[in-house]
Parts: C-alpha cells; structure tokens; sequence
C-alpha cells in the first residue's frame, strides 16, 4: 500500500514519526522524501496507520493532500522491517517549513552545565529552529541546506541514526565539535579573543552599539540605556525602534498586552508585536510621540544565550542595512555599517528574512510584514495559469499564483534601490525554482509609470514572453481582499497614502466595485493639491495650505514667503484622494506632527487622540454625487471647537461614514451583504472599528485582510488575479 502526502512534511520530523508509528505497529516498508512530497509504503492496513499518523504529528508538520494507492509490495521490501530510504527528485513544490522560535526542550538542554549542547548557540531539533532561512532546494536534507558545510560528529551521528532520540534524522543536527559557531570582531573587523556571547554582552552593558547575526539576517542592537546615542549614530531622531525583552515578565514592564496579544508574543513564529506602551520616559524613546511598541521575544538560540548574560531585560533590535536597501548578511557588508562591536557567525543565509511585525484589531491578527516565522505561505487561487506580480513601491512582496495556489515571498522592503529589486527578483526566482514553475503566462505591474517594479516586470516579460498587465494600486488592494476572504467580487472601501489612479492622480480614500476582470470607483474623497507634489508628502504645512486655501481662509499664520511659494504651487499642482494624506493634515492642523521623518508618521502621531477622543456625531457626512466633500468639511478641524482629540475623532469618523455610506448604496444594489475594508490606514484599531460598526448598523457585515498584509504588502497578489483574469 502506497501512500503519497502533500503538504509541510519535510525538515519537520515527519519522516522520523513516521518509522517510529510504522515500527511500533511491526510494519514492513519504507518513508522517503520525494520533491515536494513524501512517500510512504506499508505492508499492513492504510487506516490504522493513517490514525496514529494523524495523531502524532510532528509539531511544525502541514497535512495537504493525503492519497492511497492500493498496489502489491517487493517482497524484499515485506523482508526489511521499516527503513528511511534515500530522497527521490519526484515533482517540486513549495513544502519547506517557516524557521520555528527554538523550543523549550532545547532551552532546557542549552543551559544544563550537564549537557553536551551547554550555550551552544545552534541548538535545535526537528520541533524548532532555523529552515527556510537556510535551505537552498527540495528535498530537504542535509546536502541542500548551508549545514552541509558541516560534517557530523560521531555523537551527532549517533543521534541521528537512533530511532529512540529526539533528534532522529534531523537533517540540521550539530554540536559545539562539529557544527557552526559564533565569534566576535571589534569596529575595525579584527577578531576579539574569548567566549563571544560574554564579550557581546559587555560591549552592549558598556553603551557600545552592536550588530549581531541571526537565521535570516543581521540585527543592529543597543541597550535602551544607549537609545540616544543610538539615533544619533543611525540617523533616526524620530521613527520608532522595535525592542526585544527577556520573558514575558518584562512585556509586562514596557507594555500592556490583551491576551491575544500574549498569544503572538509567545507563539512559535515570535513576530514583533505592536502593543499599547506603558508609558514613561524610556519607552517614549522608543517610540516617541506613539501610543504603542513595537515588542518580541528571543527566538534564536543565541538571542536566548545573550540575554542570560545581561543584567537588563531589553535591548533595541532592528534590521542592520543601510536605509533603502535590504538586510546585510556579510561580515564585509556588516562592517561597512560602522558599529562599534558584531556578534557573528559562519552558517551562510540562503533566503534574507525580516522579522515579521503584526498587530491585533480585538480577535483578528493584521499583518503590518509577513516575513521570518510566517513565510513561505499559500493561500488559495481560483485561476488556472502562471502569473507573477510585483508589488507597487514600497513594503514589496513578491507573488506567484500556480497550479490554484497563491505564493508569496518574504517582505523585500521598498523598491528605490537597486538592491531591493534583486532582492526581489531572487526571492521570486526562488519560489518559481521551488514549485517547478518555468512557463509564465502573465506579469501583474502597477500602473505607476515612475515605479522601478514597473520596469523590472517589462524586462522579466521581454527574458519569459509573459504578457505584461498592468493594474490599479487600489484594485489590486480589493483583489488582494476578496483572494484572502475566498469571495468572486467585492465592494471595497481601500483608504491609505497613496495609489496612481486611473486619471493619472493620487488616491487613497477609495470606494471600488472590484471583480478580477475590472472594477468600477463608486466613490471618493475630495481632490487636495499636494504642493510641490512629493514634497507635500514630508512638509505637512503644504497640505494644510492647499486646504485652507481651497477653503478660502488667510493663511495668516504661514510666513509671508511660505505662503506666497505655496500660492504659486497651487494652479499647477497634482491633487491626492487619499484617506492617508488627510489624516496627515489634521495631524499638522491639530500641532501633533508638521513635518514627516518616516513612513506614516504624522497619521500614526494621531491614532493616540482618535483612541481616546469623544466623537461628536452632530457634524455628518458632506457629499456631492460619489465625492465626500472632504475639504470643506475640514473647517471643522480648523475651527477646533473642543480639544484636539474630540475634535480628530469628529472629523474622521465623519468622513468615514461618508465612505460606508457610498459602499452601503453599491452593496444594497447589488444585494451584497458583506463589503471590505483594506489599506495601511486600516491598520488602525479605531478606524477599523468604526467602519465595522458603521457597516453593521447598515445591516452589512465586514470583511479585512487575513493572511495577506493590509498595506502594500498584498498588491502583488491583487495584481497576480487581474493578470491571469485578462490573459484567460
């Protein structure tokens, strides 16, 4: 009897489970890895078998697909007992596991003085640690990982071929004799004599700034202690840090978690967590001005192994690149970076991989970066076809939709440099190589003409002849929605910074009729210019300007000079939509942030006071036919009749049930009774939580992203659906 099982199988102790069932139940046989797949041949009844299967699975193990063949044994295979054969090259796909926080049994080994593993920083087994950072091809053993540079002791030989031990053929098996090991460098490369998780340390507790290599890349990291001198040094006076803490009692410290919250922090994937600061002058370092840290665990071996050497519970921990561009993975490349001290280690990374960053919105999990922990994944897709999509600009991931099954890349990052779009192109390249995936019949691009992903998609289409298609920022944005929430067609509300619309102008505050063959826009907000076009996006005052002007005011409180250049922009400029770019200026209008240091800023500098302010719901919705009359309503803003947080809280909620009350009119047309909300101003607790109760009050329920991010994480996927949609 032959039984063949999809799914993540492989790297996760499923072959091992499968001997130790098989030979507890006296069968002969045999268990191998084949492509993407595993094989599984027995001479007793499927059923039984399949049942303790079932009930014993690995941890980290995924069960696909399970089918039977029924069929007539060798008989020198019925002779052998049951036996792990070698790997087969059966058909590929995507089957590797995500790295796995390191689990509690090897903790326990790592800091037993009695254990032969004792601080060895590359302690893990077929429950935990590193995979798809360091696995280079199917199927998953030894040879085709960056373990294979190290040859196995004969203790670890011994573990490995020992059906009784936890650590039976797993496949990354080490020790301090035989596997990889950490070492120290000073800010000039040299190497620094001694044990390298105690010389770390003392740098860090000596105010000295550290990088330090992990599974998928590199960490910049300081103690909190040494949070100004740190941005000082890496140029970031006001973007917020991530910081990693100790145990669960020091999230306690900096943050008030909920219990779903807990639940992510402690899970096996360790993302960061974006949760509500307790608040004092340390964590307001960490990130000024906001109303939550970002907050996670140790994960790796090392990290685990450092924090036992420290005297304090946190440190800051960030990506180490140069701004722009991805993640560092070489001594050379980490040296370039100018720290005073690097914790590094000779294991080679295959697949670069952020940490992810998630945060919760009540029982759901919003994905602000799917990436370490939590990639690679698939959902599924209800075309048949190959397509690629690319993303738009910024906070990248690539897509590839095949055989009924989307599948993305880890976060790539934003799309200025040239290196993030090699990124890109290897992280695509590597899933295609994966899944076997050589013909492709369509490429999704947005429809920006200035974006660099837009380029990259004309070349890949000219090396593949797949047809280029180009796609709406917002209805890729639906797309992405409807693929997450397996629906055919979707009324979307699509609210973020920016998006190049159709008449060739930013949007943002969209209400779209999305279907994969097209989309119709229902609604939106009113038209703002954005002085001096990108320019408007980091001086917030040119926003408020525009606005003010628009609405006939003075402009009495900008400087003569300001005012008359902003004067001479205003015939001239392009206008912006966007839900993103309106919440900047009431940010600017309410004195809570003027200028844009990061990526969101004066909007996330507000989500505090929407929190926390009183909606008065006297001021209502302004329309003109499908246009919320956005800007005239903004005198309400300016005129700040309350504090500045009832005031915020007002004026948004107003202009969001302008946008549900468009969407409720399409829906109600159609007879649908759900729409969606997506973009990165979803991300937002408050704002998320309106729109849903206003929906509801309209007799409607609500859909958000689920797997996919809700910012510009998920476009790549919108854009796979409308591009095998038109080439079908």
């Amino acid at each position: 009897m032959k039984i063949t099982i999809h799914g993540v199988v492989q790297g996760v102790g499923f072959r091992p489970t499968v001997h130790r069932i098989a030979t507890r139940m006296g069968l002969n046989g045999y268990v191998q890895n084949n492509g993407s797949n595993v094989v599984i041949e027995i001479d007793g009844d499927p059923s039984e078998f399949l049942s303790h299967l079932m009930s014993e699975l690995p941890p980290l193990a995924k069960l696909d697909d399970i089918s039977v063949d029924e069929g007539t044994m060798d008989e020198e295979i019925k002779k052998g007992g049951f036996r792990i054969i070698e790997s087969g090259q059966g058909e590929k796909g995507v089957a590797i596991p995500n790295d796995h926080s390191i689990c509690d049994n090897c903790i326990k080994e790592m800091f037993d003085p009695k254990d032969r593993r004792y601080l060895y920083p590359f302690t893990n087994c077929t429950d935990c640690g590193a995979r798809f950072t360091i696995i280079d091809d199917l199927p998953y053993d030894r040879e085709k990982t960056s373990m294979r540079s190290f040859q196995m002791c004969d203790e670890c030989r011994k573990e490995y071929e020992d059906p009784t031990d936890r650590r039976f053929h797993h496949q990354t098996i080490s020790c301090k004799v035989c596997g990889p090991s950490y070492y120290v460098l000073d800010k000039n490369g040299a190497p620094i004599e001694g044990d390298p998780a105690t010389l770390f340390a003392q740098a860090l507790s000596e105010g000295k700034v550290g990088i330090i290599k992990s599974w998928g890349g590199m960490h910049i990291c300081s103690s909190l202690d040494n949070l100004r001198h740190l941005r000082e040094w890496y140029r970031r006076k006001e973007k917020p840090f991530a910081i990693m803490v100790r145990d669960l009692d020091a999230v306690f410290r900096y943050s008030r978690p909920t219990k779903k919250e807990i639940e992510l922090l402690t899970s096996g994937h360790r993302p960061i967590v974006l949760v509500e600061k307790v608040r004092n002058a340390l964590t307001e370092l960490v990130s000024p001005g906001l109303g939550n840290i970002g907050i996670f665990l140790p994960y790796t071996e090392m990290q685990h192994i450092l924090f036992s050497k420290l005297r304090f519970d946190a440190l800051v921990m960030t990506s180490a690149n140069v701004p722009g561009e991805p993640m560092v993975l070489t001594d050379k490349g980490a040296l370039a970076l100018g720290a005073d001290v690097y914790l590094m280690h000779n294991r080679e990374i295959f697949n670069r991989c952020d940490d992810s960053v998630v945060r919760t919105y009540g029982d759901r999990t919003f994905f602000i970066r799917r990436s370490r922990g939590h990639v690679p994944f698939n959902i599924s897709f209800p075309l048949k076809g190959t397509a690629i999509g690319l993303g738009a600009q910024e906070n990248i991931v690539g897509s590839l939709a095949f055989k009924g099954r989307l599948h993305c890349t880890q976060y790539i990052g934003d799309s200025s440099s040239a290196g993030v779009l090699e990124y890109l192109e290897g992280a695509i390249g590597h899933l295609r190589n994966m899944l076997g995936a050589e013909k492709i019949d369509a490429i999704g691009i947005d429809l920006h003409p200035g974006y660099s992903t837009r380029r990259l998609g004309m070349r890949l289409s000219s090396e593949t002849g797949a047809r280029v298609v180009e796609v709406q920022h917002h209805w890729a944005h639906g797309l992405a929605l409807m693929l997450d929430n397996g629906l055919d067609d979707l009324v979307t509300i699509a609210i973020d910074g920016t998006g190049y619309g159709t008449d060739g102008k930013a949007w943002g505050g969209e209400v779209l009729d999305c279907s994969p063959t097209g989309f119709e826009r229902v609604g939106h907000l009113q038209e703002v210019p954005l002085l001096g076009g990108e320019k408007a996006v980091y001086d917030i005052r040119r926003l408020v300007f525009a606005i003010e002007s628009l609405l006939g005011r003075d402009g009495s409180h900008f400087s003569g000079k300001d005012a008359e250049l902003f004067m001479k922009m205003l015939p001239r400029s392009t206008t912006s939509t966007s839900l993103g770019r309106l919440m900047d200026a009431v940010s600017c209008a309410l004195g809570v942030c003027m200028y844009r240091s990061y990526d969101g800023e004066p909007a996330m500098k507000l989500e505090p006071l929407l929190a926390t302010g009183k909606v008065d719901r006297s001021l209502r919705p302004m329309r003109e036919g499908d246009v919320i009359r956005s800007v005239e309503m903004f005198s309400y803003i300016l005129d700040r009749k309350g504090t500045r947080e009832d005031v915020a809280a007002t004026f948004i909620h107003a202009v969001l049930e302008g946008l549900v009350d468009i969407a409720a009119e399409r829906a109600k047309e159609k007879g649908a009774k759900v729409i969606g909300v997506t973009g990165g101003v979803s991300y937002n607790s408050t704002v998320a939580r309106w729109l849903e109760e206003m929906a509801t009050d309209r007799g409607l329920s609500t859909v958000f992203p689920k797997d996919l991010p809700n910012g510009d994480g998920c476009i790549s996927a919108g854009q796979c659906l409308a591009a095998l949609a038109y080439v079908r």
